[in-house]
């Protein structure tokens, strides 16, 4: 596979995830680092967009509920290099019904290189870091050249 290098924009497209039992973290979360979050475009799956927009006041992008396909319509925008970074609060103590989904949400995460935050103390580093408010160099798939070579 090759590479190429795009630039991620200084403004952010964030998808924000949580589990249930991690909504309320989430959203508190989301209440500390409220104005830092209000300058980006965030994204949200079902339930949790519509909490963290009544709690906090932001502006979310609600998509379908996770287990019904929002995990997987965030998956979409991430290949479509529409989400720049992914904070999923998810619960690694209770099973999933919907595991597979999360586990192709995070592999797309991983291959399309974009910051993943799965927990409160990374996703604290990752809006504290200087590169959350700037522009920066990253390497993705080019599928371009992928499919140049194929014809």
């Amino acid at each position: 596979m090759q590479f190429k290098n795009i630039t991620a924009n200084k403004t952010k497209a964030i998808a924000l995830v949580a589990h249930d039992n991690m909504k309320k973290n989430l959203i508190k979360w989301s209440q500390q680092y409220q104005d830092k979050l209000a300058a980006h475009k965030l994204f949200a799956t079902g339930t949790t967009g519509t909490l963290l927009s009544k709690e906090t006041g932001l502006k979310i992008n609600s998509l379908i509920s996770g287990p019904l396909g929002g995990d997987q319509q965030i998956g979409a925008l991430i290949t479509e290099q529409k989400i720049d970074m992914l904070i999923f609060f998810w619960d690694p103590l209770e099973a999933q019904p919907h595991d597979p989904d999360v586990k192709a949400l995070l592999r797309l995460a991983a291959v399309w290189n974009i910051p993943v935050a799965c927990n409160q103390a990374s996703a604290d580093f990752l809006i504290n870091s200087t590169l959350f408010d700037n522009a920066y160099q990253k390497s993705v798939p080019d599928y371009d050249q992928y499919i140049a070579d194929r014809t």
